[in-house]
């Protein structure tokens, strides 16, 4: 196994292993199965954890496999405080409190702002009083290090980025968001700051493995080092050295076991040109399906009625590789959530956006078809039903 450095100079297997889809049996996790591909990736010297009190039944789960196991002392836990839940200090540490007895520890290892999707939800927890309470858990040793996870574009994750002395980050990255979500622009600003980064998504969901248009599949099929579209995503992501820990939700033990010997061979700076261009080919296979043709450049930004263009356009796209309902619910969870809204209904046809577009896309009308497509009345509904929930 390899490891790369957290910002205190302590190891951190450059495999995660994402407990959000622990194995399961009916609706509940299937622990015993779960125990065997958790022994089988710790065994192999995978010790980064990443879990969420969200994640039903995983903390539970987790702290059980590590108590019954005596586990706890080799690995890092990550979990992560649901900040949209929050709505006073003292839930803080009721949160907090019950994380610890979930997971039958004394402290947390990578501690995270889960889902901050812009600057205002981490306003709102400064509000509560959240800094001095990270700095009471930091002296007593209840938490280790203090981190964010992100879904939204690049210019909020810069914004949250530079609001606090944090010591790693989580985000969505992967060979089709180089230039959407934080993007490989956050990802170097993170990096020079000294700020590990952790990888969530790197197969996005499965969808660059199981979902890839037929030509994308024929060009890895072809690949003379015989790597499976899983391999080349990964080896992608650690060709890259600002990439501290990539997490895959393993769920059998042949998947953890081919993941670790990915992990454990390979380098930063191996790829070579043949490898950018059968990753450019792959996304440009990708790319002919996608609906509309837009980059992320974000020249169509601001919008003066506060529409969110870029994401509106991407997760339109993603319905091709994702199919609907996945689409919708990202889209819903990384734009519907943010405290400002920035729907495409929002749109008043200004023109403003498509003067300033370098790919000539008539925003104006792909905006209405992607708010056809991403918003049905039942999303609408549920959307503001999770907005006056989560973020009063």
């Amino acid at each position: 196994m390899n490891y790369r450095m957290d910002r205190h100079g302590e190891p951190i297997s450059i495999l995660g292993y994402g407990c959000m889809r622990f194995s399961k049996k009916g609706n509940s996790i299937d622990i015993d199965k779960a125990e065997k591909e958790l022994r089988a990736a710790i065994d192999a010297g995978v010790n980064y954890l990443d879990t969420a009190y969200i994640y039903s039944g995983s903390e539970v789960a987790l702290g059980e496999i590590l108590h019954r196991n005596g586990l706890r002392d080799k690995v890092n836990i990550a979990t992560k405080l649901p900040g949209y839940m929050i709505k006073s200090a003292k839930s803080i540490e009721k949160h907090f409190d019950e994380q610890l007895k979930r997971l039958r520890t004394d402290h947390i290892d990578y501690y995270l702002m889960h889902m901050l999707t812009d600057l205002q939800a981490w306003n709102k927890l400064v509000e509560l009083g959240i800094k001095d309470w990270i700095e009471e858990k930091k002296r007593s040793g209840a938490i280790r290090n203090i981190g964010f996870s992100f879904h939204g574009n690049t210019d909020r994750f810069l914004q949250i980025l530079d609001a606090y002395d944090w010591e790693f980050c989580q985000i969505q990255y992967n060979y089709l968001d180089e230039t959407t979500q934080a993007g490989v622009r956050g990802l170097k600003a993170a990096a020079e700051k000294g700020i590990p980064v952790i990888i969530m998504e790197p197969l996005r969901g499965g969808k660059l493995v199981n979902m890839l248009p037929k030509k994308a599949e024929e060009r890895i099929k072809n690949d003379p080092k015989k790597r499976t579209p899983a391999e080349l995503a990964l080896r992608w992501l650690w060709n890259q050295p600002e990439v501290t820990c990539v997490l895959s939700g393993m769920n059998s033990v042949e998947m953890v076991t081919e993941n670790v010997r990915i992990a454990s061979d390979v380098t930063v700076g191996e790829f070579g040109d043949e490898d950018f261009k059968l990753i450019a080919d792959v996304r440009d296979a990708i790319s002919e399906v996608t609906k509309v043709g837009c980059t992320g450049c974000g020249y169509c930004m601001p919008c003066p009625q506060g529409v969110d263009i870029p994401a509106a356009f991407r997760y339109y796209n993603e319905i091709e590789i994702s199919g609907k309902s996945s689409a919708r619910f990202e889209y819903a969870q990384g734009v519907g959530l943010r405290k400002e809204k920035s729907f495409p209904s929002q749109c008043v046809g200004c023109g403003k956006c498509e003067s300033h577009c370098p790919q000539g896309i008539h925003i104006i009308d792909e905006l209405k078809n992607a708010n056809r497509a991403l918003r049905p009345f039942f999303y609408k509904v549920g959307t503001d039903l999770a907005r006056r929930f989560m973020l009063k």
